[in-house]
């Protein structure tokens, strides 16, 4: 496995003492609001296990969840929600989030390193991390607090819509989506401009 902290002990080598994590969960799913974390780690966060929160199990992130919290010197989750997402497209929608966290920070960030190739918007100095939720300890936390926070709010939706299954594909477009939004048509939570191909019974509705 990777030393999680190189990249941060090079950033401190460079005389950056407030070094976060920048991370998105929920991009690609159909429906939901797309959330991001800022994290902020001292040199001696001990959080075993910690790593890309795609490669842990559910409650392995749960468990790092509440440590993450408790050890950060500064940690924001900011969000999305569909509505904004459909009006100013996904990207810029993930670096909107991004950013909403760093300046949520409390003591602020000197330095953001941003998971990805992409850094539009984002305004403190940083430097972008391909696949930096495997290669840094700070990216790897951020991306457990969004991946868990989206994970709990997407359970909410579920209570708040019922039928659609959001706790259990938090809003991924799997094969019993898409038979319930083909049922039940979209809920408020819907990305409309991503169920542009998708023929929904309104549009039959409409055409009957």
């Amino acid at each position: 496995m990777s030393d999680l902290w190189e990249i941060e002990r090079e950033c401190g080598e460079k005389g950056y003492r407030a070094v976060c994590g920048v991370d998105e969960a929920g991009a690609g799913p159909l429906a939901g609001a797309v959330y991001a974390a800022a994290v902020i780690l001292p040199t001696d966060a001990d959080l075993p296990g910690l790593n890309d929160s795609k490669k842990l199990t559910e409650k392995k992130r749960e468990e790092l969840f509440p440590l993450i919290r408790e050890q950060a010197i500064a940690y924001a989750v900011r969000w999305v929600d569909a509505g904004e997402i459909d009006e100013i497209n996904i990207l810029n929608a993930r670096m909107k989030a991004m950013e909403l966290c760093i300046r949520a920070l409390d003591p602020p960030a000197d330095f953001a390193l941003i998971d990805g190739n992409r850094d539009a918007g984002i305004t403190v100095p940083h430097m972008t991390v391909v696949g930096g939720d495997g290669k840094s300890a700070s990216i790897a936390a951020a991306s457990v607090l969004a991946k868990v926070s989206r994970d709990h709010y997407m359970q909410e939706m579920d209570r708040l819509y019922p039928g659609y299954g959001f706790a259990g594909h938090k809003g991924y477009g799997t094969k019993a989506h898409y038979e319930a939004i083909a049922r039940l048509g979209p809920c408020p939570i819907h990305r409309r401009t991503f169920l542009k191909k998708l023929r929904l019974p309104e549009q039959d509705r409409k055409e009957g």
